[in-house]
């Protein structure tokens, strides 16, 4: 009798002890889906993979803790990659420059909801040593450019050299702007385009190499949108904790990073107006 007590005992240890293994092992599991299911939040890639996920990973993590939504970060390797799945409509959630919202207003009829209120402004650079001092004397030069498609860097900027300049260039395509930026310092290209935000994201050793030439007209800038199957409850949701989320200090840091640091409500009419701009007529279409 009395080690059936023993074993009946230390069954019961043993039970307790995978009990709370068991539940020790739910608290740490990431929370259970939201009632209205999970949110893809696509990226357009400015930066490498690596970089790209580490900026965003926290903010998407704060955003999803912040709005209780369910937001899945979701990162393609190459613009063309992005350009298509936002054309197919792919990301419920999407962080892109405001042309791509414009190109697939009609088609996917993404909606604004925040942009920095800092104006998005292309530039073009060259080495801080290059004897070029003016941007004539560029002409029939390779230009690295981080997407042929990217708004400032290469869209805009292309369109205004070729209207005020005369200009043309023959396009090396690197990928991301940090790669713009290392061409050109490193010899390998004449000059490069990118926007004013992503130099300032650069080590200081890389922006004191580096001398703006020309720079765009400002635009607004990139905006978080989201498509119309998004309900307008879940987008006011996402909207007020991004902007809840820059009015905090840690809040700030991170957004900083994109950068985003003053996100103000947006919507498609802020971006109208870059229909007139001929942008189209510098669009290219890229393979996969």
């Amino acid at each position: 009798m009395k080690r059936g007590l023993g074993q009946f005992g230390r069954r019961l240890v043993a039970f307790g002890r995978v009990l709370l293994v068991f539940l020790s092992g739910l608290a740490l599991q990431p929370a259970l889906a939201s009632p209205e299911g999970e949110f893809t939040f696509g990226v357009v890639p400015q930066f490498e993979q690596r970089k790209l996920f580490a900026i965003w990973k926290p903010i998407v993590d704060e955003l999803r803790r912040r709005s209780g939504v369910d937001i899945r970060l979701t990162v393609t390797l190459t613009v063309p990659e992005f350009e298509a799945a936002l054309d197919k409509g792919t990301f419920d959630l999407v962080y892109a420059n405001p042309y791509h919202i414009l190109r697939v207003s009609d088609s996917q009829g993404y909606i604004p909801l925040v942009h920095d209120q800092e104006p998005l402004r292309g530039i073009l650079v060259v080495r801080r040593d290059s004897p070029v001092k003016d941007v004539r004397e560029l002409a029939g030069k390779t230009l690295a450019v981080p997407s042929p498609n990217a708004l400032g860097a290469s869209l805009l900027l292309r369109a205004e050299l070729e209207r005020l300049y005369g200009l043309r260039f023959a396009m090396l395509n690197v990928r991301t702007h940090s790669s713009v930026y290392l061409n050109v310092l490193n010899g390998l290209t004449d000059a490069g385009g990118g926007v004013e935000k992503t130099l300032s994201e650069q080590d200081p050793a890389i922006q004191g190499g580096l001398r703006i030439l020309y720079t765009t007209r400002g635009m607004p800038s990139h905006p978080v949108a989201a498509h119309p199957r998004v309900n307008s409850e879940i987008r006011e949701r996402v909207k007020k904790a991004l902007l809840d989320m820059a009015a905090t200090p840690a809040g700030a840091v991170l957004l900083g990073e994109v950068p985003m640091s003053r996100p103000v409500a947006a919507s498609l009419d802020d971006f109208l107006p870059m229909r007139k701009w001929g942008l189209e007529n510098y669009w290219v279409i890229e393979r996969k």
